[in-house]
């Protein structure tokens, strides 16, 4: 990071809460707030979903990102304090994420891509459950999955959809990748797997005239799916910058023992 030893230049987007926008009023008084090419640093306040659009919004600039809750959850969040916060952010703990990147192919036969910090989910687009094919690196691992769909998450969104979807909470550094079933009929008690991050996995649609699929990356969501590949993409990263004392991974340890 270019401005180690200095003090960073700082800009600041927020979501459109009544919170988060007070807290731009309050740091814009503090502090000397730039546009964010032209900053150092994104300031992001808001909750998780504020985050994620903020991380996709400006991947082309390469900023680090550190986020300060102002929405409800903001498990990816640093506490909000708007005193030192250039100590704060100078003394920050950097996380690099890469994303997914979903390759899918419409029924039409047209292909498109999106990327997903999240995860990737794919899901009936119907009153019908989903009949799914699974293969991973080549290899099928599940011939027939029946069911509302698959999640495949990354560490970092492990504890979003994946977690509500009863998915395991992966550790940053694992290297590992979620597979995680959405309500489940065929097979009954698959509770899903963990692969490798850097397998391919391939989600074919097996009855595509009656049991249509949406995939989504994040919020990209796409409709009338026949086929969708999944696989890190290790060219695009982002740095999430995380208070030494609130690591994301500690985080992470400790969603584990929450009741």
């Amino acid at each position: 990071m270019s401005w180690l030893g200095s003090k960073p230049r700082l800009a600041c987007v927020a979501s459109s809460s009544a919170p988060a926008r007070a807290a731009v009023a309050e740091l814009a008084a503090r502090y000397d707030l730039v546009d964010p090419g032209d900053c150092d640093v994104i300031v992001a306040l808001g909750g998780d979903g504020l985050l994620l659009h903020t991380i996709h919004e400006h991947l082309q600039l390469g900023r680090p990102i550190f986020g300060m809750n102002r929405g409800t959850v903001g498990f990816l969040m640093n506490q909000y304090r708007p005193d030192d916060l250039l100590e704060r952010v100078a003394a920050a703990t950097p996380i690099t994420v890469h994303p997914l990147r979903m390759a899918a192919t419409y029924t039409d036969g047209r292909r498109t891509h999106a990327l997903a910090f999240n995860e990737v989910a794919v899901t009936r687009l119907s009153a019908h459950s989903a009949n799914l094919r699974l293969s991973i690196d080549g290899m099928e691992r599940m011939a027939k999955f029946v069911g509302d769909g698959l999640i495949v998450a990354t560490a970092a969104g492990s504890t979003a959809y994946n977690l509500s979807a009863h998915g395991p909470i992966i550790p940053l550094g694992s290297n590992l990748l979620a597979v995680t079933p959405v309500s489940p009929f065929r097979p009954r008690r698959w509770r899903g797997a963990l692969v490798p991050h850097t397998a391919e996995i391939v989600v074919e649609n097996l009855d595509a005239d009656k049991r249509p699929l949406a995939a989504t990356a994040d919020f990209h969501e796409l409709f009338h799916v026949v086929s969708v590949t999944i696989r890190e993409d290790t060219s695009t990263t982002v740095q999430l910058l995380f208070d030494a004392n609130h690591s994301l991974e500690e985080r992470i340890i400790a969603e584990q023992f929450l009741s």
